[in-house]
């Protein structure tokens, strides 16, 4: 189904079951995917909950923010979806990226999530090096220089080609493949630490990383643990950021677990 919030088209699935019991599951997936990266645990999960999926704004099926967004824009339309179909209190499943908007949620909304599930979470910024210090202000320095050459009219076909190479050389692959909208929308969302909110979170959480995950290390999930006020976490040793997927079952059991007790482990 699709609706539009905040002038922004939103793309979202909803089973609901007539014998759900609690809050309804909320499924949100990281940077880059859309919701069907949880294809395999929804129906899993529905046995026993309704289950509601998104594609985030700019990923999947739904269409691009109106202008550059930030994390407290992802949220406020989450939130707003919610309203929109009268649900009150959810449990969440969150991924990368998704755990940000999960974590902000959390944070200024304390009565809405009842417990939450991340795994590979991003929010936490990582240090940054000397040499990467460098390496962005080499890169402001010259992309500055080329837009200041934008202003000869001559020359701004060919500006742009300089700074499309600019940005191939110093960019990430995620940052390059994404229009200037979506790639301004990137940097205010990665750009924005949630470390000072996670003490503010009062759900249950449980944390479940992959020992090899090079995108969001483990040390994150470690230091959510200390943060979060009632949190726990699980490692699959020698996983990955996708943890989740590549032990699918045993996640979608711990999952269960955690959201119902015995009772549906």
């Amino acid at each position: 189904m699709e609706v539009t919030i905040q002038d922004c088209r939103i793309f979202y699935r909803y089973l609901q079951t007539e014998a759900a019991e609690g809050p309804v599951i909320l499924l949100l997936h990281g940077w880059g995917c859309d919701g069907s990266i949880f294809s395999f645990i929804e129906s899993g999960l529905a046995e026993k909950a309704s289950v509601l999926t998104v594609d985030f704004p700019g990923h999947g099926k739904s269409g691009e923010p109106p202008v550059p967004w930030g994390v407290p824009e992802y949220a406020g339309q989450m939130k707003a979806l919610l309203d929109m179909l009268s649900i009150e209190k959810v449990r969440v499943v969150a991924h990368s990226f998704g755990a940000r908007v999960a974590i902000y949620l959390a944070s200024q909304y304390p009565d809405l999530i009842e417990k939450m599930v991340v795994t590979g979470g991003a929010g936490i910024r990582k240090p940054v090096t000397e040499s990467q210090r460098k390496r962005q202000a080499r890169y402001k320095r010259i992309n500055g220089f080329l837009n200041a050459l934008k202003r000869v009219p001559f020359l701004a076909g060919l500006i742009e080609k300089w700074q499309a190479a600019l940005r191939k050389r110093y960019g990430s692959a995620d940052y390059n493949r994404l229009n200037e909208n979506m790639r301004k929308t990137l940097v205010k969302v990665i750009s924005l630490d949630l470390l000072p909110l996670l003490k503010s979170i009062q759900s249950p959480t449980l944390l479940i990383w992959g020992s090899a995950d090079t995108e969001t290390p483990l040390w994150m999930g470690q230091q959510m643990e200390k943060e979060i006020p009632d949190a726990g976490l699980v490692v699959f040793e020698g996983r990955s950021h996708f943890a989740f997927i590549e032990e699918w079952q045993r996640f979608l059991t711990i999952v269960k677990h955690f959201f119902w007790g015995g009772q549906a482990a």
